[in-house]
């Protein structure tokens, strides 16, 4: 049956990557040979100047696992003098890793996790931080990322991930953390940087990075990349996207700079159904529910029916100017697209149970696309108070966010040749039966001959959101050992919306507005210019309609319906998190690694949950306290490493009346232990090989506690020689002992396996 979705301006990702493989060979033929990269003074001093903002010291090592200040002006200190857990993965680690996308880079994160999608839910990346989900905490260049998407990072300079609640950095959400994206932008100086890779699994990708300087202030960077791939251990499962990322700089290294960014994702998937969990009932906290395939881990659950398209599409233009040596304003104005339209088959087991040997094919759909607009006007220096030294950020934003969503009619056609209409999954309805609806758990067939039909269902959500903002932040300098950071925000969100029907008659509609204030404030102690010891305390806020309907609310905005689809009543308060924070940070061996360690506690007290059938308040509380050790940086002038662990302690403290018996059970998606180690070690000029292990504990589905993932040890391993000054092999295999795990747990039905052994050898070209 042919598939039905709406159509993209997709264009053919085999043109683009044949157009960058003859880009890369334009290159090697010696089209672009400056190799160093002309860096020029914008203040007298030591002070530098890197892309559009002013630096004082000297340049870091570009290979170099270490970093020493994050790329907003909103942290007004080098991490060592920031009083909270934040953790930089600069571009070698994404580079010797053998990272592909966001979720490739963030597993060298400890207290990281991913959680799944479905239809509800939306596909994507879903990130946990410190057990809480941070779904629409993304941040592009300091920017709030809005929507649903699976994210690149072909056009990414590093990845910023801040731990705790940052509403007073990001606006709302927040609760346990963010990520922030950072850019490739034009940069002076003439570079070319070009690779392919070819692997297991009938992976090709194709990457080019050229930066070329057009005049003494003005300069163009343009990045491409193509990408196809299948997945290691899993049938049908592939991956094929291709994306753009044009920028332009001018007036770098002068008083006044402006940029123009653009960057385009295409994807056309085939998305992995998951594994189904073995029992539909009952399920107890002591006996949890583990996925399993029916004895063949490479089982697909799905159908030949099954797509998921994407697209984004995000413009960006920043001016940025030095009213003086001390002070420097900018504005950065954005509009961006992120549209998804998938059909998925998720394994569920509502229709009979998985352990009797069938499956149920229940289709998950989604059609929408989110819009974001935002204005961020941002001033940032310097300035003496009484002859104490203040490094300062304040700003204002405007946001608006509008959400369509709808989906598709799936009509499973499960009327057996009895008469008799299906209602459940049983061995003898398996196949034709149930229109191949009901499958076998250990031998699927996604090429099954389904015989339903599918139809555009126009009805759905439309959700509109507009942002005020107000943001200050300090770092005074009380004397050479003893800092106070400051920060304050204020958000007033209003958010309304609309159910419509096929027909466009507006079925329901509602709005809220949400004013709050969010803060941060930390003292640091320096025993010593490389050490600090700091103790904090931040907060952040979650009102309804945070995710605009593209991630996973309790009781979102308009209510939740009950059975007889009546929306259920709602204060419509925002959920607030405070964490308490302390910790310790250092930079050794001639400042080349940094250590860290912090204790945390973030609570939630006033959760969102239901307390009788028709209504919710907020009266729930959860906890998660811990500590997290990390370490960056070179340990020698040939050993590099890149190291972190972190130890969780979660509990739901009050689910509230109707979710008092999870009282005292785990978080979902919070494993008690998750560690990473990634190291390098040059062993000639020319030969460096590295490995690393990662470790997750037990991770719980659901807060019930019924449905879980066992704990896994992955190990990857990479090699990387150079043929000449020019040319470079690297060899990474992941997951080396091929183990076979689960980094994706839905709280009920399914779980998401994660890939093989896969190798991958690439071949890149500088110039």
């Amino acid at each position: 049956m042919a598939r039905l979705h709406a159509q993209l301006p997709v264009s053919s990702p085999r043109l683009l990557a044949s157009a960058i493989g003859v880009a890369i060979t334009a290159g090697s033929a010696g089209q672009m040979v400056f190799a160093a990269e002309k860096t020029e003074s914008k203040a007298s001093g030591n002070a530098i100047a890197l892309d559009a903002t002013a630096i004082t010291g000297e340049a870091q090592d570009p290979t170099s696992y270490q970093v020493e200040k994050a790329s907003s002006p909103k942290y007004t200190a080098p991490l060592v003098d920031t009083p909270r857990s934040v953790t930089v993965i600069p571009q070698q680690v994404l580079k010797d890793t053998g990272a592909l996308n966001m979720q490739d880079a963030l597993r060298t994160v400890p207290g990281i996790t991913f959680g799944a999608g479905e239809g509800g839910n939306p596909q994507g990346d879903r990130p946990f931080i410190r057990g809480f989900d941070a779904q629409g905490d993304t941040y592009l260049d300091g920017v709030r990322d809005t929507g649903a998407q699976s994210r690149e990072i072909f056009a990414v300079e590093n990845i910023e991930v801040s731990k705790g609640p940052n509403s007073a950095i990001g606006g709302r959400g927040a609760a346990g953390g963010s990520i922030n994206l950072v850019s490739k932008k034009a940069h002076l100086g003439n570079s070319f940087d070009g690779g392919f890779t070819y692997g297991s699994d009938q992976t090709q990708r194709y990457t080019l990075d050229g930066n070329y300087q057009f005049s003494d202030s003005a300069a163009g960077r343009l990045n491409l990349m193509s990408h196809e791939s299948n997945v290691a251990g899993r049938d049908k499962v592939d991956y094929d996207r291709w994306g753009i990322a044009p920028s332009l700089a001018f007036g770098l290294g002068t008083d006044t700079r402006v940029n123009l960014d653009y960057y385009h994702l295409e994807s056309n998937d085939t998305p992995d159904s998951g594994i189904p969990y073995t029992l539909s009932n009952p399920r107890t906290k002591s006996n949890p529910d583990k996925p399993y395939a029916g004895g063949d881990h490479e089982n697909f659950y799905g159908l030949d029916r099954d797509f998921r398209k994407g697209r984004t599409d995000t413009a960006t233009f920043a001016i940025e100017h030095d009213l003086n040596d001390a002070l420097t304003i900018k504005n950065t104005l954005r509009h961006g697209t992120s549209m998804q339209d998938y059909i998925l088959t998720q394994p569920d087991d509502s229709k009979g149970n998985v352990n009797n040997g069938s499956v149920w094919r229940r289709a998950n759909t989604r059609v929408s696309n989110t819009e974001t607009t935002t204005n961020q006007t941002d001033l940032f220096g310097t300035f003496y108070v009484a002859g104490f030294k203040n490094s300062f950020s304040t700003g204002v934003e405007y946001t608006r966010e509008q959400s369509e969503k709808s989906s598709y009619n799936v009509n499973t056609d499960t009327t057996p040749r009895t008469g008799a209409v299906t209602t459940n999954c049983n061995p003898g309805l398996i196949g034709a039966p149930s229109g191949y609806n009901c499958t076998s758990l250990s031998n699927p067939n996604p090429n099954d001959p389904w015989n339903g039909a599918i139809s555009r269902n126009y009805a759905g959500t439309d959700t509109q959101a507009d942002t005020y903002a107000l943001y200050v932040f300090d770092t005074l300098e009380l004397s050479e050992q003893w800092l106070v950071n400051m920060g304050l925000r204020y958000d007033h969100f209003d958010t309304d919306y609309k159910t419509y029907n096929a027909a466009g008659r507006t079925t329901s509609k509602g709005d809220d507005t949400s004013e709050f204030v969010t803060g941060q404030f930390g003292v640091v102690y320096k025993p010593a210019e490389n050490g600090s010891i700091y103790a904090s305390y931040a907060t952040s806020a979650t009102p309804p309609g945070n995710t605009l309907g593209e991630g996973q609310e309790g009781n979102p905005l308009g209510g939740t319906p009950d059975r007889s689809g009546n929306l259920l009543s709602s204060d419509m308060e925002p959920e607030t998190t405070k964490n308490y924070e302390i910790g310790t940070k250092w930079d050794l061996l001639n400042d080349r690694l940094s250590l860290t360690a912090d204790i945390f506690r973030t609570e939630k007290e006033n959760a969102r949950v239901q307390v009788d059938t028709s209504s919710y308040e907020n009266a729930g509380k959860t906890r998660v306290q811990g500590f997290e050790l990390s370490a960056s940086g070179k340990l020698t002038d040939k050993w590099q490493v890149f190291a972190g662990y972190a130890f969780m302690d979660s509990e739901q403290v009050d689910g509230g009346p109707m979710g008092r018996a999870n009282d005292g059970n785990d978080l979902p998606n919070t494993p008690k232990n998750s560690a990473s180690l990634w190291t390098t070690y040059q062993v000639t000029p020319k030969l460096t090989i590295g490995g690393g292990a990662f470790y997750v504990d037990d991770v719980y589905g659901s807060v019930a506690n019924t449905t879980m993932v066992d704990s896994y040890v992955r190990y990857d391993a990479m090699a990387a020689y150079k043929l000449t000054k020019n040319v470079d092999l690297q060899l990474n295999v992941q997951n080396l002992t091929d183990e076979t795990y689960y980094d994706k747990a839905f709280s009920t039905h399914f779980a998401n396996q994660a890939a093989g052994r896969t190798a991958l050898l690439s071949t890149n070209f500088h110039f």
